[in-house]
């Protein structure tokens, strides 16, 4: 009798945890309704990416997307990805021929990673916020908070990401896509050059909490 009330409270407990876990999940809960308000704000800008398996957000200049998956298990390259114009680098001094084989394709590049092999499941037909809530739900770790920007953020490998504004009524870029720039510099690209994207200091946080400054190529937009 002992025992089972151990185990039941034991139970008890965990469940009490995870629920408070959820609760404050802040970050988790607050990037799922930008991100909402960001669809809403560019409908015209959210459309299905069959040949990706997912759903694509187009900047508003039509110069960059960012894409994510529908379903992990489906997913033909990356379950997240962002794909721009690679004229910009090429004309900075980039070789294509040094990038790694598959990531620039017709007068495009795309950076992206795959989170997984997990069948994503829904009830009814998925909209976009339905597969994002999913990586939210699944890939919790991969979607963090800029401070110095005020942004949320989806973790693309290698040091490039794609973040939105928390609030885009108060911040002046509600969308940015972020390039680590090593691969770009070696490959012969002078980062001052690159038109239509900024190139300095960021500023993040390393995985001991302390604030470090790091190079970045950042094409921002403001929407509102």
């Amino acid at each position: 009798m002992k025992n089972k009330i151990l185990v039941t409270t034991l139970s008890l407990l965990l469940v009490l945890a995870l629920a408070a876990c959820q609760k404050t999940d802040v970050i988790g809960q607050v990037a799922t309704t930008s991100f909402d308000a960001l669809l809403k704000a560019i409908p015209d800008k959210v459309v299905a990416d069959d040949m990706n398996g997912g759903w694509a957000l187009q900047a508003p200049d039509n110069s960059a997307r960012f894409i994510w998956s529908k379903d992990f298990s489906q997913s033909p390259t990356h379950d997240v990805m962002i794909e721009f114009a690679s004229k910009p680098f090429v004309d900075a001094g980039l070789d294509i021929s040094k990038l790694p084989a598959g990531m620039a394709y017709d007068d495009m590049i795309m950076l992206g990673t795959k989170y997984g092999d997990e069948a994503l499941t829904y009830n009814g037909e998925p909209t976009p916020l339905d597969s994002f809530n999913q990586i939210v739900k699944l890939k919790r770790e991969r979607i963090g908070y800029h401070e110095d920007l005020d942004h949320y953020g989806i973790d693309l490998g290698d040091g490039n990401k794609f973040e939105w504004a928390k609030d885009m009524s108060t911040n002046d870029k509600d969308i940015v896509f972020v390039v680590d720039p090593k691969l770009f510099i070696d490959a012969g690209v002078d980062p001052t050059k690159v038109e239509g994207w900024v190139f300095g200091k960021v500023k993040i946080k390393d995985a001991s909490g302390k604030d470090v400054e790091v190079d970045k190529f950042l094409k921002p937009f403001n929407i509102q």
